[in-house]
């Protein structure tokens, strides 16, 4: 088989493995879409706190254009709100890949909501004082506090 002829096939191959996975992705329910969405907002969560957790635990060397960028991207990642993301049937009980538990549901709305403003809160006051060691030392804990208060109440224990 001539080298264009391999190409030509290989391309092919390609493009209808891509299609197919463009389509499975189209075609997922809006729960699993919702799981990733969120997920993908923990990501995001985790891996600026992991600058941040780093720098004030003194495993990395505070650098206060890095911490002020982490907790810049902390603040504006949790004052985004996409309630898509949070539909009934996208909880653990109801759907794969996910640790949300259906308490997150089932519990009294403005008690969530509360949890959630904590985070919104502590990340701005954090975003402020980032710019120094001791200030990100200070603001650090209210934020690892609102997200494991979310944690506890909602979100399955790891084995």
């Amino acid at each position: 088989m001539s080298i264009m002829k391999k190409t030509i096939l290989l391309t092919a191959a390609f493009g209808i493995a891509a299609s197919v996975a463009f389509a499975g992705g189209h075609s997922a329910s809006p729960e699993s879409k919702a799981i990733k969405a969120r997920q993908a907002q923990m990501t995001l969560y985790s891996f600026n706190l992991g600058i941040l957790g780093a720098m004030a635990k003194g495993d990395r060397e505070f650098d206060a254009e890095a911490a002020n960028l982490a907790a810049g991207n902390l603040a504006a990642i949790s004052a985004v709100w996409m309630p898509e993301t949070w539909i009934p049937g996208s909880d653990n009980q109801s759907a794969k890949g996910t640790d949300a538990l259906p308490a997150l549901w089932t519990d009294d709305p403005a008690k969530v909501g509360a949890k959630s403003q904590a985070l919104v809160e502590a990340s701005a006051a954090l975003a402020k004082v980032s710019g120094t060691l001791d200030g990100l030392r200070g603001a650090i804990g209210p934020v690892g506090k609102s997200c494991g208060s979310c944690h506890e109440a909602y979100r399955a224990k790891s084995e």
